[in-house]
């Protein structure tokens, strides 16, 4: 038996692909390509940039990857609802959040996060990087958080007061959340690769970017550049997913929101991104501010849970009902 795991493993190197070598398996690792299944859900021509070869070459590397990682067949419902058992679900501290989002936030999918200033939303990321390392008894997914911190949101201190309402260490939970400050769009997609760098060490069961469009906005003005805006997004959004299949990972990202009316939302606001982020995102939650401590989360949309609200408060211990 031990024989048999063995020859599997070595049928499953990435030196074992055709015309990959030593010096190309090297710089497929260095990129972030460390196994079969990072290769056979690339495209040809990122991967041919990888490796510097031409695009057909690098289709056939991936057509490969594909037969021995066994993906990108087509596979019956049944098979599908039985991998579905794999996901796992994050608490946000409310149960009628929780409810509202099917039993809380879905591994391996990417939840969106959009309102207006003061609407909650970096409060809920910093809710979810503590509850993220609960038992999944207690609601958790029991793994380390990647925060991409793009607008200097990201406080320490938070984390402490949410770590004690929970009776957890601070300092424990603090070492198991690795932060990142990006500068620029370039470097905000740059960080998602740096972030398989750390699953490679430890279990990364929760990814957080906030916000996810705020570089995008200010870089790329007029309509002249939103073509390539949306594009650079797109890309973003699908490396972004792809960490959270591989992964079996939280994907959580925070929106700003345009002024401009839109009837969709039922309120003057309306997220950045287009159809690119919308299409892409699996939920899509619109948090606004109401009296007090109260915040109303509306799912706008999901593949299979109904349009509803739920109300929570926003404590100083954290997100609560």
């Amino acid at each position: 038996m031990i024989e048999d795991q063995e020859s599997e493993d070595q049928n499953k190197r990435i030196e074992d692909l055709p015309g990959v070598g030593e010096t190309t398996a090297k710089k497929l690792r260095e990129a972030g390509y460390t196994d079969l299944m990072e290769i056979a859900v690339a495209s040809p021509k990122e991967l041919s940039e990888v490796v510097s070869m031409g695009e057909g070459n690098a289709a056939k590397i991936i057509q490969v990857a594909r037969k021995k990682a066994d993906v990108g067949g087509f596979e019956t419902g049944e098979v599908l609802l039985e991998k579905r058992k794999s996901i796992d679900r994050l608490t946000s501290g409310s149960q009628a959040l929780d409810q509202l989002m099917g039993g809380g936030f879905e591994t391996q999918s990417i939840s969106e996060v959009f309102g207006a200033f003061a609407s909650g939303k970096t409060q809920l990321a910093h809710q979810l990087c503590v509850t993220a390392q609960l038992p999944k008894e207690k609601g958790g997914v029991e793994g380390n958080v990647v925060y991409i911190d793009t607008e200097n949101t990201f406080r320490p201190e938070r984390i402490n007061e949410m770590a004690k309402a929970y009776e957890l260490n601070p300092k424990e939970i603090l070492e198991n959340i690795h932060v990142a400050r990006a500068y620029n769009s370039a470097h905000q997609m740059l960080l998602v690769d740096k972030a398989k760098e750390v699953a490679q060490e430890v279990p990364v069961k929760l990814l957080i970017v906030d916000s996810l469009t705020a570089h995008f906005r200010a870089e790329y003005l007029g309509r002249g550049a939103l073509a390539e805006r949306q594009q650079k997004l797109n890309k973003h959004m699908h490396d972004l997913l792809r960490f959270g299949v591989l992964n079996n990972t939280v994907i959580y990202v925070t929106n700003q929101v345009s002024a401009k009316p839109d009837a969709l939302f039922g309120d003057p606001t309306r997220p950045i991104g287009g159809h690119i982020v919308g299409h892409t995102a699996t939920y899509r939650i619109y948090l606004r501010k109401s009296k007090g401590e109260k915040r109303i989360a509306r799912l706008i949309d999901s593949p299979h849970l109904p349009e509803g609200e739920a109300v929570f408060n926003m404590k100083t211990e954290g997100i609560r009902d």
